[in-house]
């Protein structure tokens, strides 16, 4: 495929350059390694996730003076990060179920591209807990989501020897993260999988527990 895209770039210069004197051809090969010039204007009506944004305008109904305090949350998101999203699920699953102050503490040391955006996000998402949703203190906050999603992709040419060339892809992602108010549970992954030796002694332990019906 992108060999024929290339052989049809070709073609079109060769077919333009007696009347407009290779500016077709300049202009072709100074877009062919970059998304600024053809990429903006590709899907221009695609702006990005608009669900996760929605959880913030959830009304709730009151609640009685015996139910448990409902805490407080708020959703924020960063679209079309220039990173790849396989990249930044590392940095994403990273914070999850850490503090605020722990999770910033700990982005502050992470020499991973993808840990400058989630802290920023984490900063955006504590500046607007306090001052849109009502948090008092706004270090009494938890990361309870955090996640990525596949953003745009544009591909574009690459040359390559002899007169060939391939593709290449300039990937995006979607960075979406949930405060939630209080403190972060003691155990938020679930516990490790039992070893095959804790799984014998589970079961002879349940054999030895048995009874058999209608005997002594």
């Amino acid at each position: 495929m992108a060999a024929n895209l290339w052989q049809g770039l070709r073609r079109l210069c060769i077919s333009e350059a007696s009347g407009s004197s290779g500016s077709v051809q300049r202009l072709l090969r100074a877009n062919l390694h970059t998304t600024s010039a053809l990429a903006k204007n590709w899907n221009g009506h695609n702006t990005g996730p608009q669900r996760w944004l929605q959880y913030n305008k959830v009304i709730y109904q009151p609640q009685t003076p015996t139910e448990e305090p409902r805490p407080a949350y708020v959703c924020h998101q960063k679209t079309n990060i220039k990173y790849s999203p396989k990249k930044m699920w590392y940095v994403a699953a990273f914070v999850r179920g850490m503090s605020v102050d722990e999770a910033l503490k700990q982005l502050s040391f992470v020499d991973k591209k993808g840990a400058s955006y989630v802290k920023e996000a984490i900063l955006e998402a504590i500046e607007m807990a306090v001052k849109r949703h009502n948090v008092e203190f706004r270090t009494n906050l938890w990361v309870a989501e955090s996640f990525c999603g596949k953003g745009r992709v544009f591909k574009g040419i690459r040359r390559h020897a002899r007169g060939r060339s391939g593709e290449v892809e300039y990937k995006h992602c979607h960075y979406f993260v949930r405060l939630e108010e209080g403190s972060p549970p003691e155990h938020y992954y679930q516990p490790a999988p039992q070893t095959g030796e804790q799984q014998l002694e589970e079961w002879l332990g349940a054999m030895r527990r048995r009874k058999v019906t209608s005997s002594l």
